[in-house]
């Protein structure tokens, strides 16, 4: 499998299979396809799959595209204005923000990741229900914004605004606490929790939270009046 990112603001995700490659996405993701391709739409995992998915934010059916000859093409869409980050599984996990997950290989299994700390669920912006992305192959996810990554060594912390985590790898720990100061609560902007971010592993930092996007656009929408 080929793949190429297209685009900036909204981009495009295209794929270049091989005869008898498989790619799995969320429903109404594809954009376009070349005619040798094949769609079948299943739960993948049946009724608890399907549940499993609706916790983590995503649709509870999946699309499974396979290339009926080499060099057939698809093409999937960002959902929102982002980026779409390729990230392979095949030696550590990936936990991701709810929603994130555009498509993937075969391989490559979305589980539940639970915050295991309820202050993290609670003030981490991200809730207590993420996603992990495990098993092999490659995965392709959707960050908010612009993103940027850093490698964190063994013990190294950065601090992060709530719901900029786009994701991290599994042995990354991720955990909240409190702003510190009078004067930097109610007048730093910052809001009460900072989530820190321990390594060792890879970050990805999103710079606009879809809620943070929906907060700023909110004002501006027109009030219904009965």
């Amino acid at each position: 499998m080929d793949y190429k990112i297209i685009g900036s603001v909204m981009p495009l995700l295209q794929l270049t299979l091989n005869k008898g490659e498989l790619i799995k996405c969320q429903s109404g993701a594809m954009v376009w396809m070349d005619n040798g391709i094949s769609m079948k739409t299943s739960m993948d995992g049946g009724v608890g799959g399907f549940l499993k998915r609706k916790l983590m934010g995503e649709s509870g059916f999946l699309n499974f595209f396979e290339a009926q000859a080499t060099g057939q093409r698809i093409a999937f869409g960002h959902t929102f204005p982002g980026h779409i980050i390729p990230v392979s599984v095949d030696k550590q996990s990936i936990i991701c923000q709810k929603r994130s997950f555009l498509c993937s290989t075969e391989g490559v299994e979305t589980s539940i990741a639970f915050q295991k700390k309820i202050g993290t669920g609670f003030f981490g912006g991200e809730g207590f229900i993420m996603q992990e992305l495990k098993g092999n192959g490659m995965a392709f996810v959707e960050i908010d914004g612009e993103s940027v990554m850093l490698e964190l060594a063994a013990g190294e912390s950065i601090k992060v605004d709530t719901g900029a985590v786009g994701m991290y790898e599994s042995s990354v720990n991720m955990s909240v606490e409190m702003v510190k100061g009078f004067s930097n609560i109610v007048f730093g902007g910052e809001g009460l929790f900072l989530t820190t971010l321990t390594g060792p592993g890879k970050v990805w930092i999103q710079t606009m939270p879809i809620q943070n996007m929906a907060g700023e656009l909110f004002p501006y929408l027109p009030i219904s009046s009965k």
